[in-house]
């Protein structure tokens, strides 16, 4: 019987999309994508998400690229990210709603200590993760997907038994590594409806 419910973050609970994410604070199309490539590089967010680099480092990387007139506004963009995240359709509804009826919520994602300082800004976030009975930041435990001993280091914080878990992420090898561990995994593809059905979750009403 599946007691824990352990969710990604990013295309799960949030949409975490680069593009959107800038032009919240930048209005001129070709700047917002010049700022979008460079302070969303693979470069600083791996590290980032690794734990391995700090926000300031990750400032001055970025901006070390792009013109002085935009360093402020680069700093903005990446200061502000995770306010600027929208919820994922229908996610917070099945959240509440596996809470109501006796499930363990956690959250499991590749993120930053950024990200981990921050969400607190986000209303809607902030407020669907007080419901939350743990997370496990990959920028703070130095542990990063698709590696199982993050999954471990999950099992092992909380006390949880891997056949009582399932985890939903939208990264197919994340779940792969996860059921090599015994904990049941669902490859999320967006349909928050389609999640409820499998999960055999009622609507709360």
């Amino acid at each position: 019987m599946i007691k824990n419910y352990v969710f990604d973050l990013g295309q799960v609970l949030a949409a975490f999309d680069p593009a959107a994410l800038t032009a919240a604070c930048v209005d001129d199309p070709e700047t917002a994508e010049l700022i979008r490539q460079t302070v969303f590089d693979r470069l600083y967010w791996d590290k980032l998400d690794a734990g391995t680099m700090t926000d300031e480092e990750a400032r001055t990387g970025f901006c070390s690229r792009l013109p002085e007139h935009l360093h402020e506004t680069a700093c903005r963009v990446y200061d502000t990210w995770v306010e600027h995240m929208a919820p994922i359709d229908g996610m917070q509804e099945l959240a509440r709603d596996i809470k109501k009826q006796g499930g363990m919520l956690y959250l499991l994602s590749n993120t930053s200590v950024c990200f981990a300082e921050n969400y607190g800004r986000s209303p809607w976030l902030a407020d669907l993760l007080t419901l939350f009975d743990g997370m496990v930041i990959s920028g703070v435990v130095k542990l990063v997907k698709p590696d199982k001993k993050i999954f471990a280091h999950l099992l092992s914080q909380y006390e949880l038994k891997a056949e009582e878990t399932v985890f939903i992420d939208d990264n197919a090898k994340n779940i792969a590594a996860c059921q090599a561990l015994g904990i049941g995994g669902y490859l999320f593809d967006g349909d928050a409806q389609k999640l409820r059905s499998r999960l055999g979750l009622a609507q709360h009403t």
